[in-house]
């Protein structure tokens, strides 16, 4: 791939790209402090486009987005809309004429039906000073249909489907006027058939002129839904143009640089020739040392059976709705099973009791380390030691220099990149956040680990570190349960088990196809029971 003349990102001339590019970035500079954030990045986006913006956490994208929507000033550089220099950042209304970004964690109100939240803020009145809600049910209706978007105005917001929550963010932003819309990480929480309709109603969109910056760690969906790519390495411009002739690895390549490459290339192989040279070994004659036992949580898993022999890495797959992600609390003890139990090592664990599960040797990874993984206000040495802050000092007291100690060590082995222990959590990037929260999950030498998307938003150098960080614990004797449906996150498993309507539904071991496990996960492989 060539870089775009003066580093701008561009299409071949086409009708639409003979208009001014809807957005532009040109050579926009930012520094937080001694870090140079951006250096003099350009960026273009033409009508009807859908761009990737690509690189690792902390490469500069966040930066970037920030600049465009009108949030940050850079400190050089400028912004355009269709050809005209952007308003000021104190107009926000005229910003969000132009740009709107959805983010992975939806903004939509829950308490709100879709009109509601369609029209937040500029609701239509009546001639006495009252909202007009017939005029809000009318309108959202009208412009519902306009832009094909399949939602009903009088549903409440919490009832939404994941990409129907997304498309009412893009709904309000297209109702304001807004052409060019950002979408950072949109499938992250999504289900495989709403990835699919919301890559539709992209394509739809864009058929209609509308532009997309689109954000995402999984590489592999962006040949599937974009035309040009833009790469970020520390802040810089590292190749932008089109996707077409381009492969998964060479996007990688451009993403890390020299930094990391033999972890990626090696592992990249590994997928491609179908090997398990990296697959950890175990002794399956040995005694199990997590179980299992006929769990059941009402309305959510029914009878669930199995048992991680030590060493042994293992899959639990399915739709957001399988019931996977409640097996993983149960096993953790966050929920009381109405029935069944968990034994490690033999011996049951005290059902819903998070400090018992701990002290019996079960390290747990949640799904969202926003909700359940960090304390944003405390620092990373407290965050990565809080598993184990009662065995720190004497009386419940902690002594500074036992956890300074162990939390350097943690962060040290997970490659933590942090100014020092004291910097806060909330300071530090999505991947490294993920890994304080490992950290804080290892601190306490598992003997299970349960990693639900232990590798969700982060970056392709971050989910190595993170993947050889499990491959040590399974080394050294850990069973390890990776609750996912991301394919990458299950290439490494020695068996994927795949629960769908709460039931375990298939079972595959080493030699196993991509098709057949997603098939499977889709509710296809019902009968394949092994």
């Amino acid at each position: 791939m060539t870089r775009d003349k003066e580093g701008q990102g561009g299409l071949a001339a086409t009708p639409e790209t003979a208009k001014p590019p809807v957005a532009e970035a040109i050579e926009v500079s930012r520094r937080f402090g001694p870090t140079l954030a951006l250096a003099k990045m350009s960026l273009s986006i033409a009508v009807g486009e859908s761009r990737a913006l690509l690189g690792r956490n902390g490469a500069g994208k966040s930066t970037l987005v920030g600049i465009i929507t009108g949030l940050l000033r850079p400190d050089s550089g400028s912004v355009l809309f269709n050809g005209q220099p952007a308003p000021s950042r104190a107009q926000r209304d005229r910003w969000r004429a132009h740009v709107a970004c959805v983010y992975q964690k939806s903004m939509v109100i829950p308490s709100l039906t879709v009109a509601e939240n369609l029209v937040l803020n500029r609701y239509p009145e009546t001639r006495f000073g009252r909202i007009d809600w017939a005029a809000v049910r009318r309108e959202t209706r009208a412009f519902l249909d306009e832009w094909d978007i399949p939602v009903d105005a009088n549903t409440p917001a919490r009832e939404l489907t994941g990409d129907q929550r997304q498309a009412l963010e893009i709904a309000a932003a297209l109702s304001v006027g807004a052409r060019f819309i950002v979408l950072d990480e949109p499938t992250a929480e999504l289900e495989a058939r709403e990835i699919g309709r919301l890559f539709e109603r992209i394509q739809v969109l864009r058929a209609a002129g509308v532009s997309f910056l689109y954000i995402s760690h999984r590489i592999g969906e962006i040949f599937e839904i974009c035309q040009s790519v833009t790469v970020l390495r520390d802040g810089r411009l590292v190749e932008s143009g089109p996707l077409d002739g381009r492969s998964q690895r060479s996007l990688v390549e451009a993403m890390v640089g020299d930094a990391g490459m033999s972890f990626t290339r090696a592992r990249v192989r590994s997928a491609e020739a179908g090997s398990t040279e990296a697959t950890p070994t175990t002794d399956n004659g040995a005694a199990p040392v997590l179980e299992v036992r006929n769990v059941t949580v009402p309305m959510r898993a029914t009878e669930i059976t199995f048992s991680l022999g030590p060493g042994r890495l293992v899959g639990l797959a399915g739709l957001g709705s399988s019931g996977k992600e409640e097996i993983a609390n149960v096993v953790a003890g966050l929920v009381r099973p109405s029935r069944g139990e968990v034994r490690v090592h033999g011996k049951p664990v005290e059902p819903g009791r998070v400090d018992v599960a701990v002290e019996m040797g079960i390290g747990y990874v949640p799904g969202d380390r926003h909700e359940r993984g960090l304390v944003p206000a405390m620092a990373v040495e407290e965050n990565i030691t809080l598993t184990i802050m009662r065995h720190l000092g004497p009386a419940g007291f902690v002594k500074r220099a036992f956890r300074n100690e162990r939390a350097s060590r943690l962060m040290k082995e997970l490659e933590v990149v942090a100014a020092s222990g004291k910097q806060p959590v909330s300071e530090l990037s999505g991947g490294n956040q993920q890994k304080v929260v490992f950290g804080r999950c290892f601190a306490s030498n598992p003997r299970v680990l349960v990693l639900v998307n232990p590798t969700s938003g982060v970056d392709v150098a971050s989910k190595g570190s993170l993947f050889g960080a499990i491959q040590r614990s399974c080394a050294a004797g850990a069973a390890v349960l990776i609750v996912s449906d991301d394919l990458d996150e299950l290439r490494d498993c020695l068996e994927v088990l795949v629960m769908f309507r709460g039931r375990i539904t298939a079972r595959f071991g080493e030699a196993r196809r991509d098709q057949d496990l997603i098939a499977a996960i889709e509710g296809g492989g019902v009968d394949g029971l092994a």
